[in-house]
C-alpha cells in the first residue's frame, strides 16, 4: 500500500523545520555566534512547522514567510495555539531582516536565543498535535 500523501507532506515540512532548528543551534557554536543566521533559521523553522500543521489538516496555504498569516490559519484549526502563535509572529521579520548588505546590525544574542526558543516551542507544540507517523 502506498503511504498517505498527507503524512508524507507533513513529515517533509516538519523534517525541514527540524533541520532549521539544528542549524540555528549549530550557529551558536561559532565564535562569535552567527546571530543573523540563527534568527533566520528560527523564522524558517516556525514557518515550516506551521506549514506542516496546515498540510496535515489539508488546509491550503500560499508561498509566504508571514507567520501572522500562517498562525491565524493554524489557530483556526486549534485555538489553544493562539497565544504561542502570537509570540511567534514577530519572528516573521527575520525571514529578510539582517539578510542583505545595508540592513540593520546583527540581532543581540539574547534576541537570537529568544527567537530560537520560540521556534522550538512552536515545533514541539505542533509535533504533539500530529500523529507519530507524520513526525520526522
Amino acid at each position: 500500500m502506498l503511504p498517505d500523501p498527507r503524512v508524507l507532506e507533513t513529515r517533509s515540512w516538519l523534517a525541514k523545520a527540524a533541520s532549521d532548528l539544528r542549524a540555528a543551534a549549530h550557529e551558536f557554536r561559532a565564535d562569535p555566534p552567527l546571530l543573523d543566521d540563527i534568527v533566520f533559521h528560527a523564522q524558517q523553522a516556525a514557518e515550516k512547522t506551521l506549514k506542516g500543521f496546515l498540510a496535515w489538516h489539508d488546509r491550503p496555504f500560499r508561498k509566504t514567510h508571514n507567520l501572522v498569516e500562517l498562525g491565524h490559519a493554524c489557530a483556526e484549526l486549534d485555538g489553544a495555539l493562539e497565544g504561542l502563535l502570537r509570540r511567534a509572529a514577530p519572528l516573521t521579520e527575520y525571514a529578510w531582516r539582517f539578510r542583505y548588505p545595508g540592513d540593520p546590525e546583527e540581532p543581540a544574542e539574547d534576541e537570537a536565543r529568544s527567537a530560537l526558543g520560540v521556534a522550538r516551542e512552536v515545533h514541539e507544540a505542533i509535533l504533539s498535535r500530529v500523529p507519530p507517523e507524520a513526525r520526522p
